[in-house]
């Protein structure tokens, strides 16, 4: 199951939406994924977090992201609860604009990505609030859910400034953790993580003009240097990632929807639908119309088989 943004917040307007959920053995989501960003934070309780295929405890004062389209639910054991708040937002939430005025210089990408990298990071070395910073972050939570509750006017900015202090406030968590004795960080660790950020933000940002330059001033590196670490981490080109990403999705919406092709093609960030269109036989081996029409025959076939 994949859930859609609309069913939670209004997409245009404001792509926000946070409520606080408690999950028994009875009473828990089904298995799914969805298009926009979930932040978790475990207000008390314990349960299995099922992420991936794969199983982790999680308890009171975690805290954790699922990114678009990763697959996961909850299993709460008979006799127990947990109770979470449920944060989601799109990236557009938060514009580039708002943080040079605020004077963050680098990608928000970095605030809401960093520490949730891939499962070890955010699972088996989770965030797990302590003291003074579990109050801070539930008290932030909380306001936001009045906020939001609320709806005035001015909530949309109250809540934008809010997020984006609760995830300068998990960066700064993060950070200080990374200093405890124990968990080593060397340089090979450090460029995987840069390539992984930038791959997070490809998969984020795969709609609209992203450049080399772009990334390079994003990421405070050279391109040379990027385009060779890319290379060398994924075995495809920033160009080859971001036409693979927008395919992708491409076939998706295709399969999904009756929007024509051209709508499609400027939704995965492409202005000339020849072009597009063109790059989709390269990559898939057929038209954009002919590969949803064999999808439709495909799929039909299969009905008559069952």
């Amino acid at each position: 199951m994949k859930l859609r943004c609309s069913e939670f917040m209004e997409v245009k307007e404001f792509p926000f939406c946070i409520r606080r959920y408690i999950h028994d053995h009875l009473n828990t989501p089904p298995v799914h994924s969805h298009e926009f960003i979930e932040l978790i934070y475990v207000v008390q309780g314990e349960a299995e977090h099922i992420f991936e295929g794969q199983s982790y405890k999680i308890h009171s004062n975690d805290v954790f992201i699922i990114n678009p389209g990763e697959v996961h639910t909850f299993s709460v054991e008979e006799g127990k609860t947990i109770e979470i708040i449920n944060c989601l937002f799109l990236p557009n939430l938060i514009q580039g604009s708002w943080l040079k005025e605020l004077g963050v210089s680098q990608s928000m990408d970095y605030f809401y990505i960093h520490p949730f990298l891939n499962k070890n990071e955010r699972f088996h070395h989770g965030l797990n609030l302590k003291g003074n910073y579990s109050i801070r972050f539930l008290t932030q939570l909380e306001k936001m859910i009045q906020e939001f509750e609320k709806g005035s006017s001015i909530a949309s900015v109250l809540i934008r400034l809010q997020l984006v202090e609760l995830l300068i406030l998990l960066s700064q968590i993060y950070n200080e953790k990374r200093t405890i004795p124990g968990i080593a960080y060397n340089v090979d660790h450090e460029r995987k993580i840069l390539i992984q950020r930038i791959c997070g933000y490809l998969e984020r940002h795969y709609d609209q003009k992203i450049s080399i330059p772009d990334l390079c001033q994003l990421f405070n590196i050279s391109a040379r240097h990027l385009n060779r670490l890319f290379k060398q981490e994924t075995n495809e080109t920033v160009v080859e990632m971001i036409q693979r990403i927008r395919i992708e999705k491409a076939k998706y919406l295709l399969l999904a929807s009756d929007e024509k092709v051209i709508n499609i093609a400027m939704r995965v960030g492409y202005d000339d639908p020849a072009f597009f269109s063109k790059l989709f036989r390269r990559v898939v081996g057929c038209s954009p119309g002919k590969y949803k029409a064999q999808s439709a025959d495909e799929s039909f076939q299969r009905r008559v088989v069952l």
